[in-house]
């Protein structure tokens, strides 16, 4: 864990639900921002909320789809030459899309897929090519309880990538062990968010605003991993580690 005070942060998906709400969280902090999103309109409403509220702090914005892959790149190093280098790079920026397999929606499941993962892969890439020559920075991979085992239905290609997601994290985090780059990875538990707003009776869920405020006090602490919010899904996941298949199938 670092005791650095991390200033400039680049957040993807910041235009809407976990990625917006944490941008108000870290502004909020003193923070200056990089956000990222398809969805401009959105980002310039933002934009101008947070300097209203926060008159002292910088934020820049960009359009960015993750799965163009030479823009990840490109958008990562200008904001970090605009913000004169970024500190903390939240890979954020995901689809919640998909249906069971077999049943006529590879293409959603597909898309799910290439995002989550792929996105995530070239986010980790662009960040690290820029932490790596300053042997600083902290990379910062938000996956899924969802991640900690198979998921039945919708949540399949999601749970999976996810998971895949939660493994970079770690293999990055061991191949950069001695190094003076931190890796978190972050497993949030059910927090209300446009992904899942139409989702009814959803155990455990909190409000946007509570999630978003636990996912940033846990992002400064710099942990390892971390399940947010930490109760009920640090005891929830360990349950879902050893509990059998058809019993963890009912969570979702």
């Amino acid at each position: 864990m670092s005791t650095t005070t991390r200033k400039n942060i680049l957040v993807t998906g910041a235009s809407s639900g976990l990625g917006r709400g944490m941008a108000r969280e870290f502004a909020a902090r003193g923070r200056n921002l990089a956000l990222a999103a398809r969805r401009t309109d959105r980002l310039e409403e933002l934009r101008d909320e947070l300097l209203a509220a926060h008159p002292g702090i910088t934020v820049t914005i960009r359009e960015l789809d993750v799965n163009d892959h030479d823009a990840v790149f490109r958008v990562f190093r200008e904001f970090d030459e605009e913000l004169g280098g970024l500190d903390r790079v939240i890979v954020n920026a995901g689809l919640g899309k998909g249906q069971p397999l077999g049943t006529g929606y590879f293409h959603a499941n597909a898309q799910s897929a290439n995002t989550n993962f792929l996105g995530a892969l070239a986010q980790s890439e662009a960040a690290l090519e820029l932490f790596r020559p300053r042997d600083a920075g902290h990379l910062v991979l938000i996956s899924s309880v969802s991640a900690v085992r198979g998921m039945p239905r919708n949540l399949t290609t999601y749970a999976a990538s996810k998971a895949a997601v939660a493994a970079l994290g770690e293999g990055v985090r061991a191949d950069l062990a001695k190094t003076g780059i931190e890796v978190s990875t972050i497993l949030p538990g059910f927090i209300r968010s446009e992904i899942n707003e139409k989702v009814k009776n959803v155990p455990f869920i909190v409000d946007t605003e509570t999630g978003c405020r636990a996912l940033v006090k846990s992002i400064e602490k710099e942990p390892a991993k971390a399940y947010v919010p930490t109760w009920p899904w640090t005891p929830v996941a360990l349950a879902m580690k050893v509990l059998p298949l058809s019993v963890v199938s009912k969570m979702a």
